[in-house]
């Protein structure tokens, strides 16, 4: 067993995917012409998805947005991006959407719902990988934009969307504002995560721990810019799911090798970390990639590999008896897996498995 077998061998869980963001250049070109929109941001993916800064990265994700349409883009882009998270060995995601600029593009709520929950329930049938849908607020927008976009979640609930984000750019747009959308979201019996420490301060992952009551914090690395805060995480166990290639690309954390690369530090700090790729088509990555990176480049052994596989689970919103049943089960697997492993040198990412790029 060579190390990326022993990584995409790995169980894992994956809580930090946007579906928009792992749509490929492929299929974005296909569903654009379908629709009759221009594909010139899309002919030379090579050239379109390099981003100097969050801000042009969304600009062309928006784009990407624009080009699903009906219920049978949303079916297709939720199964071939499940059948990627599968390939790298996932076996449970909880993956975000964004419904604003669908909404915007004129799409229904409801056709969203339809195509996503469709295509998650055929992954599930065909391919073993079970997952559950985050609908995230766009930040950018405002409060009030926000409470309404709330009501289109609340009036159709299915039981797949499991709970909300809060992202899109958050330099300017603290989280602090949000806190009714989110009080009212819980007390409907919605789970609750954001977006904090990305490219804002600290104080962001503060507040949206306390004022928004999320249950973990999705990128969080300005958190160790307060080591106050960085205790109080550690304490209470909250859960930071880390995207090391999108750190190289939209934070000042660019160097994996660093010794001050944020997630050397929070992991240094004890604080409990989940790998995951974030916007994989966009950002050319995938899971089983994410994983070598955080063992050649972050230094991560495979014993520590493996308990970040289990904490994808123990931050994860599966009901309590299917998170013990899968802790116990995942647990005996990983631990033969690491146990084989010892000894293997770190996987080169962007090699398969044959060793062939």
């Amino acid at each position: 067993m060579d190390f990326e077998h022993f990584v995409i061998a790995l169980p894992k869980a994956e809580l930090h995917l946007h579906l928009e963001g792992a749509v490929s250049a492929h299929t974005a070109i296909e569903l654009a012409r379908k629709h009759g929109l221009p594909t010139r941001d899309f002919e030379d993916a090579s050239k379109a998805f390099h981003f100097a800064d969050l801000a042009e990265f969304l600009r062309a994700y928006d784009v990407i947005c624009r080009s699903i349409v009906d219920a049978e883009d949303f079916h297709r882009v939720t199964y071939e991006t499940m059948a990627r998270c599968a390939a790298s060995g996932a076996r449970y995601v909880e993956f975000f959407f964004s419904p604003p600029p669908h909404l915007d593009n004129g799409v229904s709520y409801a056709t969203m719902l339809d195509g996503i929950t469709a295509g998650m329930r055929d992954a599930e049938r065909d391919l073993h990988i079970h997952s559950r849908l985050v609908p995230a607020i766009n930040r950018e927008l405002g409060p009030d934009i926000a409470m309404k976009f709330l009501d289109f979640v609340l009036s159709d609930r299915r039981e797949e969307v499991i709970g909300i984000g809060l992202d899109y750019d958050e330099a300017g747009h603290p989280p602090g504002p949000y806190a009714e959308v989110y009080r009212r979201a819980k007390n409907a019996g919605l789970h609750a995560t954001a977006h904090a420490g990305e490219n804002g301060p600290s104080e962001n992952v503060g507040v949206s721990l306390d004022l928004l009551g999320c249950e973990r914090i999705d990128h969080g690395y300005h958190v160790v810019d307060d080591p106050a805060l960085v205790a109080t995480c550690r304490e209470q166990g909250t859960i930071f799911t880390v995207c090391p290639t999108t750190t190289t690309h939209t934070t000042t954390f660019r160097d994996l090798a660093s010794p001050e690369h944020a997630i050397r530090r929070m992991s240094a700090a004890g604080l409990q970390l989940v790998i995951n790729t974030d916007d994989p088509a966009l950002f050319r990555t995938d899971l089983a990639k994410e994983y070598q990176l955080a063992s050649q480049k972050l230094g991560f052994t495979p014993k520590q590999l493996g308990e970040i596989a289990l904490n994808g689970l123990r931050g994860s919103w599966l009901d309590e008896v299917t998170k013990r049943r899968w802790m116990s089960e995942w647990s005996s697997e990983i631990d033969r897996l690491v146990a084989n492993a010892a000894g293997l040198p770190p996987g080169m990412p962007g090699m398969n498995a044959s060793g062939r790029p």
